[in-house]
């Protein structure tokens, strides 16, 4: 798809020439945000904040000059901070201990696409601590804007507002902060007190709500949820003549799989779910794993994490109720970003303990997971990886020749969880051209793809697209060194967002997941002769199917 310039997004050659790091003229307490078409989200609607219960539901929007906010807004806000204050000794200690050294200044890729101070991760916090100053310290309440503090107003509201919604909450500021200052969770608990006002984005809320109606973000209904697997069945049988049956809401399988909406309803993500279907097929040929989706838990991701404590504790609910219903033994999850966080620093916390579950143990490798013993979760990297080191799969990799690739490090599966070594290890066993971009730009300190935590939408495009200039310059590199041609990632929403991306700042590079690739090199018994992948692309060497072998035996 190609980027759409104009009302939401300037043409590359301006954006980079609108760059600018000079810093205002005004103090920074004195500079207001422009609320400039292209760098906000729309407000959330009406019916999907009245459908999740959340205060102050109306329509509204961002743009306009009454934000139609309760009377007693301001007391609720310092109240909500009060509360928090108390609860979480990690957010009094993030807000007391930072020096404003500026060691984080120039590690967000916002600041760096726009140069706008405020989205120096030092600065984005200060919005919130000089009220933390005002209304929670001595001297701020004694000396006020000479101790950094100020008074909340609805500029100041505003402010917090237009760049709690520029933190895409990747955290890539956190590993160069030398107190291990944690901005993301500045910015969450910035979002949550928005939302006691009902002041939140529609690209989170309906997702929210629909998960909390149907069990998916995209509000997909079991019988569209199921015939939408059988068209990829259909898809998979014209390019492989292999035929699949997935299992949905299947009792007594082994597994419970789960995965983000995105892979099964997004065009990207479509080829990675149609090579789960086809590696857990091949396993259940060669090895007999059953395993089983669910109609009704059928989102790996939770964009209440990007909402409140609240609203993600009871979208992960689903998940655990599904696997206690089904009767399975432990859960897999797919490629999902932000999903891998929720899960395994959240959801055992906010829904366990899984005791009904058993450890997760591998029947094929009799491996046994123990970083999953608390959660009964793994995730499909892992499992698959194991999979692989034991010999257990039959793959091809000169079927993946005409693609030469590198890897995106997602955010929340890479920095926060440390999944750095079994896609690659994956990837090394499935493709034969494999490249690294630039080591500042990888593992830990991976780039976003400027579109997570729930603005990717496109009315905020010129934001994504300044944020993604450090990862498109990173791609544009091993391009122009190696001929990369595909950008891979394990994470919906990258799958998502870093389509457009690729679309402006290299658009020789598609973008896909490993498990599509995992697929394409899967040698299967039966299968029939084919000249393209599972999107059609021609391959460099034709697979031979089973006719051909037969004609060769016969003559």
């Amino acid at each position: 798809m190609a980027v759409e310039t104009g009302e939401f997004c300037p043409e590359k050659d301006e954006l980079l020439r609108s760059i600018d790091y000079v810093p205002p003229e005004k103090p920074w307490m004195e500079t207001k945000p422009v609320f400039k078409k292209g760098t906000y989200c729309f407000a959330a609607r009406e019916k999907h904040t009245k459908y999740m219960g959340f205060p102050n539901p109306r329509e509204w929007e961002v743009g306009s000059e009454d934000w139609q906010l309760p009377e007693n807004w301001k007391e609720t806000f310092i109240e909500g901070m009060e509360n928090r204050l108390k609860r979480w000794r990690s957010f009094r200690l993030f807000l007391d201990i930072c020096v404003r050294c500026g060691a984080c200044a120039d590690k967000c890729h916002f600041f760096i696409g726009g140069g706008d101070p405020k989205n120096m991760p030092v600065l984005r916090a200060e919005l919130f601590r000089s009220l933390y100053r005002r209304y929670f310290t001595t001297s701020g309440k004694v000396l006020g804007k000479l101790a950094g503090a100020r008074d909340l107003d609805e500029d100041v509201l505003r402010e917090i507002f237009y760049y709690a919604f520029q933190c895409t909450e990747c955290r890539r500021c956190s590993v160069f902060c030398p107190y291990g200052i944690d901005t993301c969770e500045i910015t969450m608990f910035m979002r949550e007190l928005l939302v006691s006002l009902g002041l939140h984005v529609a690209w989170t809320i309906e997702p929210v709500a629909n998960c909390q109606r149907t069990g998916n973000h995209l509000g997909i209904q079991p019988h569209a949820f199921k015939e939408t697997f059988e068209f990829l069945e259909d898809d998979i049988e014209a390019v492989t003549g292999i035929k699949i049956e997935t299992p949905i809401n299947q009792k007594g399988a082994d597994i419970l799989f789960v995965a983000p909406s995105g892979d099964y309803f997004g065009t990207e993500g479509t080829y990675t779910c149609a090579g789960y279907m086809m590696l857990f097929e091949w396993l259940k040929r060669k090895y007999g794993l059953t395993y089983t989706w669910s109609a009704y838990a059928g989102e790996g991701g939770n964009f209440g994490m990007f909402t409140s404590n609240e609203a993600q504790k009871r979208l992960s609910a689903k998940i655990y109720a599904e696997a206690k219903r089904l009767g399975v033994k432990w859960i897999i999850g797919g490629e999902c970003g932000h999903m891998w966080r929720d899960k395994h620093q959240y959801m055992d916390t906010m829904n366990g303990p899984a005791d009904f579950l058993e450890v997760p143990v591998n029947p094929i490798t009799g491996t046994v997971f123990e970083n999953a013993r608390s959660t009964k979760m793994v995730h499909i990297c892992e499992f698959t990886a194991d999979l692989i080191r034991h010999g257990k799969l039959d793959l091809d990799p000169s079927r993946n020749d005409h693609l030469i690739v590198t890897y995106h490090d997602s955010c929340n599966p890479s920095r926060a969880m440390g999944l750095f070594e079994e896609p690659r290890y994956c990837i090394r066993a499935c493709c034969n051209n494999f490249y690294e971009m630039p080591e500042n730009t990888i593992r830990e300190k991976t780039f976003c793809c400027s579109g997570g935590s729930g603005v990717g939408s496109d009315e905020f495009l010129e934001m994504r697209m300044r944020g993604g200039i450090c990862r498109g310059s990173a791609v544009k590199y091993v391009h122009e060194k190696h001929g990369v041609n595909r950008l891979l990632c394990i994470c919906a929403i990258d799958r998502a967002t870093l389509v457009s991306m690729m679309e402006y700042w290299c658009p020789a590079v598609d973008v896909g997941g490993i498990h599509e690739l995992i697929a394409n090199a899967l040698v299967f018994p039966g299968e029939k002769s084919r000249t393209t992948d599972l999107r059609g692309l021609p391959l460099k060497k034709p697979v031979k199917g089973v006719e051909v072998e037969e004609e060769e035996m016969e003559e």
